[in-house]
Parts: structure tokens; sequence; C-alpha cells
């Protein structure tokens, strides 16, 4: 079991239009970074905000937080790139040797990340990925969309998770040294599974408890977003299978 600590952990958040969570988010952020960084688990931290073009008051409140708080950076798109744009942009943004991508409504406690970390520890794991243990508060119409699509990932890619599109991924970021993600829409959290476990990477998941959107509207179970996912999905299929893992 590796027990030392994480030389800097790197937290980013995919925004567009996120006036009214930004600030809790970050601030969030920074209180579970001080507290992993009292308990010696990190030695750094970094917040990254990616704002996607957004139209409302995101990019002022952005760069408010990054000039009071040299650990806030701000990634800005001049044009929208959605969620897989925003990803490939905070993955790569980040300088820490282990990454945290989550959205800014705070989808679970952030204190989670301690038990992700102690289980990436524990178990050795390259990728620690939550699953909800709950959200049938979102309605039925999305808890059988999100099964439906779990099990086509499992068809297509040889895959089982539970939750692989789930907003908690904690990445040692070595994983970036051989997978690269191609996605532009929200096909990109099961591309980063599906990738790392083809390349031979350990990736693990665990339960967390779900706090809906309370504010604002999800568009990631609209009819659009779920043909753009499938349509990648399938275009991506054949160069994913033909990835091999290394020889040891």
């Amino acid at each position: 079991m590796d027990t030392s600590s994480f030389r800097k952990l790197s937290v980013f958040f995919p925004m567009w239009n996120e006036e009214d969570y930004i600030v809790r988010a970050v601030e969030a952020a920074r209180e579970e970074c001080d507290d992993l960084m009292a308990g010696g688990e990190i030695a750094d931290y970094e917040v990254i905000i990616v704002d996607d073009a957004s139209t409302d008051s995101t990019p002022d409140i952005a760069a408010r937080l990054a000039a009071s708080d040299p650990r806030v950076r701000v990634v800005t798109h001049p044009v929208n790139r959605k969620l897989g744009g925003s990803m490939r942009s905070g993955f790569a943004a980040a300088t820490g040797d282990l990454v945290l991508y989550t959205d800014a409504d705070l989808p679970f406690d952030m204190h989670d990340v301690h038990k992700a970390i102690r289980l990436l520890r524990y178990y050795d794991a390259d990728i620690v990925s939550a699953y909800r243990f709950d959200r049938t508060g979102e309605g039925w119409v999305r808890v059988v969309y999100s099964f439906l699509y779990n099990m086509l990932v499992r068809v297509l890619f040889g895959v089982r998770f539970r939750d692989i599109n789930f907003a908690f991924k904690l990445c040692r970021t070595r994983v970036f040294e051989r997978v690269d993600l191609r996605s532009e829409g929200s096909f990109i959290d099961a591309e980063l599974i599906v990738k790392a476990k083809r390349h031979g990477y350990r990736a693990i998941q665990f339960g967390v408890d779900y706090f809906a959107r309370t504010r604002g509207v999800s568009t990631l179970s609209s009819p659009r977003v779920i043909g753009k996912i499938l349509r990648e999905a399938v275009a991506l299929r054949r160069e994913i299978r033909s990835i091999r893992p290394p020889t040891v």
C-alpha cells in the first residue's frame, strides 16, 4: 500500500452559466483541500474553473475568485465546447499528480474526496469513480436512461460500471500519458474509464450520497444530448477496442 502523500491535488469544475453555484463550489473545494493538507494527504492544491463561454456572470465571478486566491485558476473557452471539451481542458490544465473532476452543483459531499484518496492508496488504483446510492429524486425517466446507458457501455466495451457518467472522477495524472480523450459531449466520462482500463490502468468505484441540482436545469437527459452520446460511443468503438494493454 502506498502511504506517501500526493504532491498536489488539482480540482476542476466545468462550468457553463453557473453563477448560482460557482462561489459555493470553489469554497467547498478549498475547504476540502485545506483539510487534506492538514491531514498530510496532499502537499498543495489548485482549483480550476473551466468557463465554457458562459453568457451569465460566471466569468466575472471566476475572475474575482482567481484574483483573491492564487490557488484558483480560470481556463476560458471563447466558444462553447460542451462537457467533453471542458473536461479535456481541465485535465490538460491540471498541474497536480492527482486530479479530481466534478460538477459545479456539488452532486456529492466534498468530504467524500477523503475516502476516494484513501481507496486510491489502499487498492493501488489509478482512477476512483463514484456512483450514486440513490438518484430517484431526479425522477424515474433519468434512472431508466442511466441504467440503459450503463448497459450499453457494458455491451459495446465490456466495462461494467454502475454509474459511469457520474461527475466524480479522481485520477492519477499519469493516466493521461497514454489516455487521449476525444469526445466532445457527455460520452467523455465513459471514454475515460474504458480507455484507461484498456491501457491497463486500475479503476475502482465506490458509492456516495447524491444531492440533485436545486437551481438551473441539467441538459444531460435531453434527446439531443443522448443522441450525441450514442453517436460518439459508436464512432469511437473501433478505436477503443483496438487498444491493447501493455505487456509486462
